[in-house]
């Protein structure tokens, strides 16, 4: 694992809170949530992937995503986990999957990758702990081959997840159709599926060729 996070002192500040929510709760995470396995797995079929592609979970976690995206690929394939939060990247290693993916200590905003190195990244629950959502999403624009596709994706909709946190959609979700479409198109991607049931909220993306 390697580790590259932003420097600057605002942005420090996020990877501190984003750290200090998830961190404690690593631990326990995948028992938490134990039937989002089937959920994860259509979130990663909608990326279409083919063996051999090079694919990024940014925001991994516990890497649930992993074995779908490894499968996906296959053998011949790359499979990258990227996250902020070492006690994450420890359960994964913990559960024995780090041997589908080469995990990365890494902050979203700013990756250690080059230029249109991936075919494909696939997000689950990124959005509302990016602490510049336009910045960490023309980062994945810059990382990702033209024509390569975005899922952001979350095993459970915007409304039945703020009614487990007790709370109640707000017209500002970034995550909105309306909110997020114009933000994806400022950082290089076109929405194509948009998606936001109880059961699942999903929005892919292509990336634009320009």
């Amino acid at each position: 694992m390697s580790d590259d996070t932003a420097g600057a002192p605002g942005r420090a500040d996020q990877v501190h809170d984003v750290r200090e929510f998830f961190g404690p709760r690593a631990h326990d995470w995948d028992a938490r949530f134990p039937d989002d396995g089937p959920a994860y797995r259509a979130g990663v079929a909608a990326l279409e992937l083919r063996a051999g592609d090079r694919v990024l979970d940014a925001g991994c976690g516990t890497g649930r995503a992993l074995p779908a995206l490894r499968a996906a690929v296959g053998a011949g394939g790359t499979v990258l986990g990227a996250d902020l939060t070492p006690e994450m990247l420890a359960a994964a290693v913990r559960s024995g999957r780090e041997r589908l993916a080469h995990l990365l200590l890494a902050d979203v905003h700013r990756l250690p990758l080059p230029d249109a190195a991936l075919d494909a990244v696939f997000a689950a629950g990124l959005l509302s702990h990016l602490g510049d959502a336009g910045t960490g999403l023309a980062e994945l624009a810059r990382v990702v081959r033209p024509g390569g596709r975005l899922a952001l994706f979350h095993p459970v909709g915007r409304a039945a997840l703020a009614a487990r946190k007790g709370r109640r959609i707000t017209p500002d979700d970034i995550r909105a159709e309306p909110n997020l479409r114009p933000l994806l198109a400022r950082t290089g991607w076109d929405l194509v599926r948009y998606v936001d049931e109880d059961t699942c909220y999903l929005a892919l993306a292509v990336r634009r060729s320009s």
